[in-house]
């Protein structure tokens, strides 16, 4: 049986979609930790005071500092793993400028542990070597393309709005209904908030969407209730 191998056109589609799945998954991980944290938030002021400027103030400072630090945190870790690409590259530029047989061998290596012949290997690797050395060992060693390496600005961005679009939901329904309804009225909201995101983000994931959703709903529920009873146990009077 003769086994068939992905055309390149298969796998440069495959590689676009993967990256769009990375960033929606990394998308709805935003999302869901903007809900979570704000909901424990506004939640835990809600049960100390029914102040919805008090509740409004604390849940724009969360907000604004949980979007600031997602989008830091972000910023600061593409960064590190985008200049770690950068060295790599420039490493294998300067093999490849002083080492070329070496490097030519160590392709032929890597074709033929994928399942070609160690003769097929050779000639991919020559060809691929005398069309563009360099792009040639930056996607089989590396798996890198130098012309396609993540921006930090635009994954702190990403970040840092998906953050802020999870983070509105807890807010919104815990200042517009009425005090005895305020509450429930989040709960219910942050709930099925999380039952979409942990959904999504198993599907995008491959995971299991019932226990995926579970965890992520148990999560959301268990943060609620206790920032809730801490408030309540340092509720504010008269106010």
């Amino acid at each position: 049986m003769v086994k068939s191998y992905p055309s390149v056109e298969e796998e440069l589609e495959k590689l676009g979609k993967g990256a769009k799945l990375n960033w929606l998954r990394a998308s709805v991980l935003g999302a869901n930790d903007g809900i979570v944290s704000i909901a424990g938030l506004i939640v835990g002021v809600a049960g100390a005071t029914n102040s919805v400027p008090i509740i409004l103030t604390a849940g724009l400072a969360g907000i604004v500092a949980g979007a600031i630090s997602m989008a830091a945190g972000e910023y600061v870790s593409v960064s590190s793993s985008r200049d770690s690409e950068r060295a790599m590259l420039e490493k294998e530029k300067y093999q490849l400028e002083n080492f070329p047989e070496k490097e030519l061998e160590e392709l032929t290596l890597i074709y033929h542990k994928k399942g070609l012949s160690k003769k097929t290997a050779q000639i991919v690797a020559k060809e691929l070597t005398a069309h563009d050395p360099l792009a040639a060992h930056f996607d089989a060693e590396l798996g890198i393309d130098p012309n396609d390496l993540t921006d930090p600005w635009h994954a702190a961005i990403a970040s840092a709005l998906s953050f802020l679009a999870g983070a509105m939901i807890p807010l919104i329904a815990v200042i517009l209904p009425p005090d005895n309804l305020r509450i429930p009225v989040t709960f219910i909201s942050v709930l099925i908030a999380l039952v979409i995101t942990g959904s999504v983000s198993a599907k995008v994931g491959g995971a299991n969407i019932l226990k995926a959703t579970l965890r992520v709903v148990f999560g959301g529920a268990l943060a609620m209730g206790v920032t809730y009873y801490v408030g309540r146990m340092f509720g504010i009077s008269g106010i």
